[in-house]
């Protein structure tokens, strides 16, 4: 006789170290932009992975060629020239406008690379100690050298001392960044997010973008953008600073590259192109076959189902529903961000929201303590866009009844 299951599965992770406040929540599949646990309850997913399913869950255009690619060669070592590296680096070049690219496997991997481009850039111009301008609220990573010049000093606490090298400036400010680094021959690159995800959804202006373009070109400095987050088509470009007409030097990438897999990149214009030689620089895990098939085959099917049109299209839906709803609501601030990359900022912490919209089938994130981010996957409909509004809002406007 087979034993009853259990009517409710409790989530817990007793012998997992505990550096993340989870919801009491485990996954168990999805499907599209919808996710079930393994009690079965189903949940609308606006979170995405954190910006990383690119296509959804369960892909039918995906998942086969994974699975190929599985009964191929899933790893080999970068002893030896791996094919699908070219032809992803070949792309992602064709589609920046760059030169070439050096693979990992994370955000703050292709971050960390990124840094140590910049300050081997310095000691080839004889610079013995480079400094890199980074900015306020910035988030670029959680080892040393990316929580130094990321710009959250709650993240950052207990881990000191940090690593020397950064100028800090404020955002969209390009008199602020002259005055930092004026008369510093020791400046080598200005480093920041196009649009800040875990700072609050803060873009750069375009007219900044172009500006700190500028500059750095006068000063023989590498401008680097972390594309990470906002990348890959999010924003409706492949990459969020195309909207101002410019090209970076460096580009680290990530997160919805590989539509799940694990996939980090640095792509590299001209001038930091040929700063690594052999032994500079490396990496186990990073460019591995099945990772590349991932990166390969999410362009491909981003290309072939008009998803870049569709970031746009749903997002700006998505932005004015939003905005509607939420219209004369005391507490609402605004509406930050770009395509699917959006932040609703409120006039207080709003953390609580995380578990509320879970309870009511919704997933979403609080960063900056105010801001509600929705980093949804790139093939959300109107519809389903319709449905976010339809569930967050209400909560939204309770919480910020309460306490008023």
């Amino acid at each position: 006789m087979t034993a009853a299951l259990p009517g409710h599965i409790e989530a817990a992770s007793p012998h997992v170290m505990n550096t993340y406040g989870r919801l009491p929540i485990a996954l168990s599949h999805g499907q599209g932009c919808r996710v079930w646990d393994v009690n079965g309850k189903s949940y609308l997913d606006a979170l995405g992975g954190i910006a990383v399913n690119t296509l959804g869950h369960n892909h039918p255009k995906l998942v086969p060629a994974l699975q190929d690619q599985i009964g191929k060669l899933i790893h080999s070592s970068n002893y030896y020239h791996v094919p699908l590296q070219e032809t992803l680096a070949a792309k992602l070049a064709a589609l920046s406008g760059l030169e070439n690219v050096f693979f990992c496997s994370t955000g703050l991997e292709a971050n960390e690379a990124a840094l140590k481009l910049a300050r081997k850039f310095g000691h080839d111009k004889g610079i013995e100690k480079p400094e890199i301008v980074v900015y306020e609220m910035a988030f670029h990573g959680r080892s040393i050298a990316t929580l130094s010049a990321t710009g959250n000093p709650k993240v950052q606490a207990g881990f000191g001392p940090l690593v020397e090298g950064f100028i800090r400036v404020p955002l969209n400010n390009i008199e602020a960044l002259k005055a930092a680094t004026t008369g510093n021959p020791n400046v080598v690159a200005v480093f920041f997010e196009a649009i800040q995800g875990e700072g609050g959804v803060n873009s750069m202006t375009d007219e900044y973008l172009q500006q700190a373009r500028k500059l750095c070109d006068e000063r023989d400095w590498l401008l680097m953008i972390d594309e990470v987050q906002c990348g890959m088509g999010r924003t409706g470009k492949w990459f969020a600073h195309q909207w101002a007409g410019i090209k970076p030097d460096v580009m680290p990438l990530a997160k919805g590259l590989g539509s799940g897999v694990p996939v980090g990149a640095v792509v590299a214009g001209p001038k930091a192109a040929h700063i690594f030689g052999p032994g500079n620089h490396g990496t186990t895990f990073g460019g591995n076959p099945l990772a590349m098939r991932a990166g390969v085959e999410t362009i491909r099917i981003m290309e072939e189902d008009g998803l870049l049109a569709n970031a746009v299209k749903v997002g700006d839906h998505l932005r004015a529903a939003l905005a509607r709803e939420l219209a004369g609501v005391e507490g609402f601030k605004e509406i930050r961000g770009r395509g699917l990359m959006l932040g609703v900022e409120l006039s207080k912490p709003c953390g609580e929201l995380v578990k509320r919209a879970a309870d009511n089938g919704l997933l979403i994130s609080v960063t900056a303590d105010t801001v509600i981010r929705l980093v949804p996957s790139l093939i959300m409909t109107t519809a389903e866009a319709d449905e976010v509004v339809a569930i967050l809002c209400p909560l939204i406007k309770l919480l910020l009844k309460e306490n008023a």
